[in-house]
């Protein structure tokens, strides 16, 4: 049983390694289409079709919002619900479920956390408008990270990306805990205490034993719907609902697993795509040099690109050489630094965070936040990527 539980967990880290790999090359593609199409001709289509408002509505109850807010508000509340399943299955029975595992990767996104912010304090501590945008470099865009190593091959030991896509899982933990506490305003306590009987709905089926995924999907729209009104993130309604639906150690047939199967394909290839598509088209008309030089920008580019690496590097360092935990099989001290930029890749998560941090904010912020994020992430790609490639085994001395 303990032979098919650890062939069953190596299994499923192979094919979400081929999966985020692939899926962020995807990713890359759609931003770079949205950059091309923000200062094109069809500019104002681009606008236009984000613009675009839809309205679900049931006897006068429902939801009316512009596609980017459903993207946003939406379809990252899938990706959440996702990357919930993924947190408790590795807490159960994966790289989570040991201490010795998780020590290394924690102490390294703790780093991660902590110096970006300070970074980009530093850098806006006096700007008022600027500060709520603390969080935005802390964090790590696993499929692109992903798809940078992917371009390295075999040459990469397993070890070094469990290690990076531990530190990213935390990463997203991290940024649940903030949206939670620090972008949620004006809260309904009706709301809230809807969403708060739906949790209670997920946990009796949870007790029941019951296995049938719609349940538990049915349940969840709901509880995803209140709390969008109730003023918390929309996107919490996602990792709530995956605390709740079951997982069976051992068991490839659990809702759990089956609802994770069918989801990575469509998140990795779809949802993430379609969000660096909404969020990543800047217009550089009009963009003047206060804004790629401002406050906002500068402390995004400072934190992703220096404090991402400062920070999991420094951790890292100190954790191996006070004996608290021992460096990723076949790495080295290089290796180790190449992954320490490589987390500098904010992308994905540290736009959406930006566009929490700034949602009532002006077009300077927004466009500000983009232009930092792209910078800093590209950056943070193209060095980890050299630092490896220079320090990584060449191909035939590290076969498959």
């Amino acid at each position: 049983m303990i032979k098919n539980t650890s062939k069953t967990v190596s299994q499923a880290w192979r094919e979400f390694l081929r999966l985020e790999s692939a899926g962020g090359l995807i990713l890359v593609s759609a931003a770079v289409l949205a950059m091309i199409l923000a200062n094109s001709p069809f500019a104002e289509a681009y606008t236009w079709f984000l613009e675009m408002n839809l309205t679900v509505m049931i006897e006068g109850f429902g939801v009316s919002k512009p596609l980017l807010l459903w993207i946003n508000d939406g379809l990252m509340a899938v990706f959440f619900l996702l990357v919930g399943l993924e947190l408790k299955r590795e807490v159960v029975e994966g790289q989570l479920s040991s201490l010795d595992q998780i020590v290394l990767p924690a102490l390294a996104a703790i780093g991660g956390l902590a110096v970006p912010a300070l970074f980009y304090w530093m850098v806006n501590k006096d700007a008022p408008m600027g500060i709520n945008g603390w969080a935005i470099p802390t964090a790590t865009d696993i499929a692109f990270a992903l798809a940078i190593l992917s371009l390295l091959g075999s040459r990469v030991p397993a070890s070094l990306k469990i290690f990076l896509t531990t530190i990213a899982i935390f990463d997203d933990l991290a940024a649940i805990i903030i949206i939670a506490i620090f972008y949620s305003a004006d809260l309904s306590t009706t709301a809230l205490l809807a969403a708060g009987i739906g949790v209670i709905g997920l946990l009796v089926l949870n007790r029941l034993g019951v296995q049938r995924l719609a349940a538990y999907v049915l349940v969840g729209i709901l509880i995803w719907l209140f709390v969008l009104k109730s003023g918390v993130h929309a996107t919490l309604a996602g990792i709530v609902v995956a605390a709740f639906i079951p997982l069976k150690g051992g068991d490839e047939h659990s809702p759990s697993r089956h609802l994770e199967h069918i989801l990575h394909p469509w998140v990795a290839y779809g949802v993430l795509p379609i969000f660096a598509f909404a969020n990543a088209g800047i217009s550089f008309s009009g963009i003047s040099s206060d804004v790629v030089l401002g406050t906002v920008s500068t402390g995004i580019v400072l934190g992703l690109f220096f404090g991402k690496q400062v920070g999991v590097f420094g951790m890292t360092a100190l954790a191996i050489g006070l004996g608290i935990a021992k460096k990723p099989e076949g790495s080295n001290w290089a290796m180790l630094y190449g992954i320490a930029l490589i987390c500098g890749v904010g992308f994905t998560m540290s736009l959406f965070i930006g566009s929490l941090a700034f949602e009532h904010g002006d077009f300077t912020q927004t466009a500000a936040t983009r232009i930092g994020v792209i910078v800093g992430s590209l950056a943070s790609a193209a060095c980890g990527w050299l630092i490896l490639h220079l320090s990584l085994p060449k191909a035939q001395e590290n076969p498959e």
